[in-house]
Order: structure tokens, then C-alpha cells, then sequence
């Protein structure tokens, strides 16, 4: 018999601080019109001290737990 994964609820997480690319205007010599014609780019979520890898991805389980309708205890 062969068991497989099955996907039953995906989840994610995105750092809190929100960068435009104006913000860039300010020291780069670049436009938020270059940036997205090139990249696609609009905007980058960073993360701070407080936001380590390891937080974030509790943070996307958690999610993914709450849309499965399943708890820690179910894994």
C-alpha cells in the first residue's frame, strides 16, 4: 500500500514593516516607475529583530493549522 501527503491547509505569514519603493527614492538614485518596470516589484515586507525565521514560520503553521480546522495536537 502506498501512503502519500495530502494538503489540507496552507498558511503564511508576512513581516509587519511594509517598504514602498519611494522609500528608495529617497537614497538611491532610482523611481518607483523604474523599479517596478524592471522587477515588478511594488513593495518588500521586511522583517525586525523580533521577526526570525523560526517566528514567521510558527506564524505560517499556525495559519495553515486554523485553515486545515485542525490543532496542534491533530499533527
Amino acid at each position: 500500500m502506498t501512503k502519500r501527503a495530502v494538503l489540507k491547509g496552507i498558511g503564511h505569514y508576512l513581516p509587519k514593516r511594509v517598504v514602498e519603493n519611494a522609500e528608495f527614492e529617497k537614497t538611491l538614485e532610482t523611481s518607483d516607475e523604474w523599479i517596478r518596470a524592471r522587477t515588478g516589484i511594488e513593495r518588500r515586507h521586511i522583517s525586525d529583530e523580533t521577526e526570525t525565521t523560526s517566528v514567521m514560520a510558527i506564524e505560517a503553521a499556525k495559519a495553515a493549522l486554523t485553515d486545515a480546522g485542525k490543532s496542534v495536537d491533530d499533527v
